[in-house]
């Protein structure tokens, strides 16, 4: 069994990871580690939960620890990622093994306000990871500087290209050194990404896993006919109940937030996850979703990207996706690292044609079963049941009485809901700015 010593890691890298409990490589890490140590532009090709990030940032960290020290403002590495919650998970697996060597890594992410970077780039940062347009206000402020970058790494760059992101990850590639060297990872390696590679990378190496697929052995389909609109929202509900976790797929940042609301409505613990989130909720909600505490993740596609939380049983496509990449990417969340995994897709009677359009373009097998929500094939296929019906939406967000209408019969002036107009809410605000704060 070959380990990560043997792949010339340096001891303290080792330490650290047996500490994890890692001691065996990836197979993408056992190809790729050796050439980016020794130096080469590595390509790699994968998807999100093969092991990526210690293939592209352990040699980073190794490089730097053996060359000079960083200057405040002056990373000598960084890590561009498609998103936030990307960036953070890159930082967050990257810090103890930086540690381990006397080295620094900082996350710089739109959402959070910029002096907080600022102060933090005050102090010298040895590998920086940002999602491009905040590197970009960073570098136009004066506050960040990639003129001693010797090493530069394109995390998930099809996505990147898929969200519009190239132009800026252009710019930024080109503030770097021409003679660093460069690393890039992505699920494809053509069109918008091959353009980069044409551009920045001298004479890589190429390293592949098994590409995006829906044919993982460990994963199941299906197709499951709900009906009409109303009839889905019940086995939705069903399905949200149901022990483990579980990811929901919307295709609309407003489909998310309405679904985490009704499904809190009747008992069940989910947190939502798209573009217009504040940072700290994101972080929050994607906390609670890999310890377990929130089971259920609502998500748009473009939110959940990258994402790699252990466990992840079933995924749901409450809303199909618009085509058939993004399926296999949402499919990804589950049955990783050889652990079974459902993928479930709801089918209303009008998204027949779409869905079967849908599964054909993305090579999927998926059996199709008519389902009611209390029927014992759901039941088998998700392990969907009965919520609780306890509301977990506080007093202050429940729907508000109309404005002058007449009080129900017992709110009188001394009781609790007949209080003057408004300060129910404030007192509902105040509870939750309390859980927030804790």
């Amino acid at each position: 069994m070959t380990t990560f010593k043997d792949l010339g890691l340096p001891l303290p890298i080792v330490r650290e990871l047996q500490r994890q409990g890692i001691t065996e490589p990836f197979p993408i890490q056992e190809a790729a580690i050796p050439d980016a140590l020794a130096g080469r532009d590595v390509l790699g090709r994968g998807p999100t939960g093969s092991g990526k990030t210690f293939t592209f940032g352990l040699p980073m960290l190794t490089r730097l620890s053996e060359s000079g020290a960083s200057r405040p403002g002056h990373p000598r590495a960084i890590v561009l990622t498609p998103t936030r919650e990307l960036a953070a998970q890159v930082r967050e697996r990257l810090e103890e093994p930086a540690a381990a060597l006397g080295l620094r890594v900082l996350d710089v992410v739109g959402g959070v306000n910029i002096n907080r970077h600022i102060r933090s780039l005050a102090s010298p940062v040895d590998l920086l990871v940002a999602t491009p347009g905040r590197a970009q206000d960073l570098l136009d402020q004066g506050k960040l500087f990639f003129d001693e970058v010797a090493i530069a790494a394109l995390d998930e760059a099809d996505q990147m290209a898929d969200m519009g992101f190239l132009p800026q990850v252009r710019r930024l590639m080109d503030r770097t050194p021409k003679n660093g060297q460069r690393l890039l990872f992505s699920a494809t390696l053509d069109g918008d990404v091959q353009k980069l590679i044409d551009r920045y990378m001298h004479d890589p190496v190429t390293h592949s896993t098994a590409p995006v697929s829906a044919s993982v052995d460990t994963m199941t389909h299906f197709r499951l006919l709900v009906g009409d609109r109303d009839s889905r929202h019940s086995v939705i509900e069903r399905i949200a109940a149901r022990d483990g976790k579980t990811i929901m797929f919307m295709r609309t940042k407003h489909g998310v937030d309405r679904l985490v609301k009704k499904l809190r409505r009747v008992g069940i613990n989910a947190a939502g996850l798209h573009g217009d989130k504040g940072q700290s909720t994101r972080t929050n909600a994607l906390a609670g979703f890999a310890d377990g505490s929130v089971p259920v993740l609502v998500a748009t596609d473009i939110a959940a990207r990258g994402i790699d939380i252990d466990d992840v049983s079933l995924v749901v496509h409450v809303d199909p996706p618009a085509e058939h990449k993004a399926y296999l990417h949402r499919a990804g969340r589950t049955a990783r690292a050889g652990t079974s995994g459902t993928v479930v897709t709801l089918v209303m009677d009008e998204q027949r044609k779409e869905v079967d359009t849908l599964m054909r373009k993305a090579g999927v097998k998926a059996k199709e079963i008519a389902v009611t929500a209390d029927s014992d094939v759901l039941a088998k296929i998700t392990g969907a049941q009965a919520p609780s019906g306890k509301s977990l939406i506080p007093v202050g967000q429940q729907q508000p009485r109309r404005r002058g209408a007449a009080p129900k019969r017992g709110e009188g002036a001394g009781s609790r809901r007949g209080r003057p107009h408004g300060q129910g809410n404030r007192s509902g605000n105040a509870g939750n700015r309390r859980r927030r704060s804790s």
